[in-house]
């Protein structure tokens, strides 16, 4: 017993260690500066600038055009094959991934210190197009430092903490550039804010200059041969042959080809269009979005099946190849199949039919949270009747602290328990969090009494009254309300971009992880057109209670998952085992 006991407490204290060594590495320190730079220009490009544009009296339907840039985000990972496959000449030496994120990072910095010197009412194209620039290099930054994330993880800095970091530093920028960023506009002007903030970009991208990167080994000649021998490995016996290889790279390519145009030509009508021939935003996302997923998602990973199940049975294959290997002189399609098509193969291969499971769990983790996000100002303003002072106090004060909080919280659970654990914890607590939500639509008695019995309304209402808040009554119950949620979302966000993380293969990261974190809000995006209607029909009480239930689903998800890896450890220590005892 003394010795079980004795065995616990050690194991204790070596996960503390390792979580010290963890949060003093000097790549989760470079993890919480590239979260923070992940955070920053969306809350500036699609938050703050509209505050800037209202105050400079510019028409609701000219701000429209500007959350066009909000599609740079939605479809990065149009784009993402380019990053994994491509380096930007002069800039190869600084690592497969710096190469792509310091200059995106400096290129935001450089388009909002030229913003701070224009004047939106009289250089509103100006305006537009630095935002577009600025989203497009926020997107393609956030695509490298994700795929950065993945690579450079390892026993010390594991995939877990640096997951968690990222979603601190995201949180705490959405902050800076948000909340605080209204704060400094009102007391020096909006000029120098964004001159602030596109000095803080600048100086990340110098910073990131010095971050270890995943080839440690300059970029060099020697390393494009290299990657010139592995794309000629196509050729090697085992491989489909080259016509299969070109006719699924021509249905995927024309497949991506489409969705990229139709991005393109909406952006390029919304842009030139009068404001009564304007085509609507969420119209064109609800409706295209979708197939644009299936077209560069869906359907790929079909082809990618029907690939690996040609070199699973053997058909359509390269029998042999004599005189083709390394050195092998290969073609431009070649480069064009590794970089589209070979990521999903590699993916669906190894995965199979845990595919389905995998999709079904990334289409739902999120859906609690996402799909009646849109409508928390009108519930809280709407039908709580709360001013905008005490829901800025709430959401912006105590639920970015739940946020941090939970991201911490989260991190230590997953050091303790481990990943699934805490992903399925995330996913009872988000579903839960729910019937809070549900309470406070029927009056909040619930809640109140909660807080009253934590000491948390004496806490909240000390701090309003600091704070000089006038009509306080309520507040409590619902900055008690908000708190639970967020912290519910600090906890689920560390462990799900952990597992995302751990999912996708180091070699084809970028693709693969732009790929499935497309389809995370898909559900929650499509289905808000019809959560409203139900809100309007049933009641909030009601739609709470019914996403309760949808995040049940995701539960069940998550278990089956923890069954699946848990299942898969197993058989590989056994095969382990097997090879050791042969061996020996």
């Amino acid at each position: 017993m003394a010795e079980a006991v004795a065995d616990a407490k050690k194991e204790k204290i070596s996960t503390w260690r390792a979580l010290g060594l963890a949060l003093t590495n000097k790549k989760t320190g470079f993890m919480a500066l590239f979260g923070f730079a992940q955070g920053l220009p969306p809350a500036l490009f699609l938050g703050t600038l509209y505050a800037w544009l209202s105050e400079a009296e510019v028409d609701l339907e000219t701000m429209g055009v500007f959350s066009l840039v909000g599609l740079a985000y939605a479809f990065q990972f149009l784009w993402s094959p380019l990053l994994d496959k491509v380096d930007i000449p002069g800039l190869r030496r600084l690592g497969k991934r710096k190469q792509w994120i310091a200059p995106m990072q400096l290129i935001v910095g450089i388009a909002l210190l030229i913003m701070s010197f224009l004047d939106p009412g009289s250089a509103l194209g100006w305006f537009s197009l630095l935002a577009a620039i600025g989203a497009f290099a926020s997107a393609t930054q956030d695509i490298a430092i994700n795929a950065w994330r993945i690579d450079v993880a390892d026993e010390t800095a594991t995939l877990d903490i640096l997951s968690t970091i990222t979603q601190m530093g995201f949180r705490l920028a959405a902050l800076i550039g948000g909340a605080l960023g209204l704060i400094i506009a009102e007391r020096i002007g909006w000029p120098q804010t964004y001159l602030i903030m596109g000095a803080i970009m600048l100086s990340i991208g110098i910073a990131s200059l010095f971050a270890p990167d995943a080839s440690v080994a300059k970029r060099s000649a020697a390393t494009v041969a290299a990657n010139e021998d592995e794309v000629a490995e196509l050729y090697n016996a085992g491989e489909v042959t080259e016509k299969v290889r070109n006719r699924a790279l021509l249905a995927v390519g024309l497949l991506w080809g489409w969705a990229i145009a139709t991005v393109v030509v909406f952006m390029v009508r919304s842009m030139t269009a009068t404001p009564e021939t304007r085509p609507d935003v969420t119209e064109f996302t609800t409706t295209f979005g979708p197939l644009i997923v299936i077209a560069t998602v869906v359907l790929p990973a079909f082809i990618a099946a029907w690939i690996a199940k040609q070199k699973r049975e053997g058909t359509n294959i390269i029998v042999s190849a004599p005189g083709v290997g390394a050195g092998h002189k290969v073609k431009f399609t070649d480069h064009l199949y590794r970089a589209l098509v070979l990521p999903l193969v590699e993916f669906v291969g190894r995965m199979g039919w845990s595919l389905v499971l995998i999709l079904s769990l990334v289409l739902t983790y999120r859906i609690c949270d996402s799909i009646w996000g849109v409508f928390a100002y009108p519930f809280y303003l709407g039908e709580l009747n709360y001013t905008g002072d005490q829901v800025a106090f709430a959401s912006k004060f105590f639920g970015v602290f739940a946020i941090l909080l939970g991201l911490a919280l989260g991190g230590w659970i997953i050091t303790q328990f481990g990943r699934m654990f805490t992903l399925t914890l995330g996913a009872v607590l988000a579903a839960a969090t729910n019937l809070l939500y549900a309470d406070l639509a029927i009056g909040g008695e619930l809640m109140q009494a909660g807080s009253d019995a934590i000491g948390f309304t004496a806490l909240v209402n000390f701090i309003a009254g600091a704070f000089q808040m006038s009509e306080i009554d309520g507040l409590a119950r619902l900055t008690f309300t908000i708190f639970w949620e967020n912290l519910a979302i600090g906890i689920a966000g560390a462990a799900y971009i952990a597992w995302l993380s751990s999912i996708v293969a180091k070699k084809y990261a970028a693709v693969q992880y732009a790929l499935l974190a497309s389809l995370t809000l898909l559900v929650g995006t499509l289905g808000r057109g019809a959560l409203g209607q139900m809100i309007e029909e049933r009641g909030y009480y009601f739609v709470f209670i019914f996403t309760t239930l949808i995040g049940i689903i995701a539960v069940f998800l998550c278990l089956a998952e923890w069954y699946r890896e848990s299942r898969g450890k197993k058989a590989a220590g056994i095969v382990a085992l097997e090879l050791g005892e042969s061996a020996a």
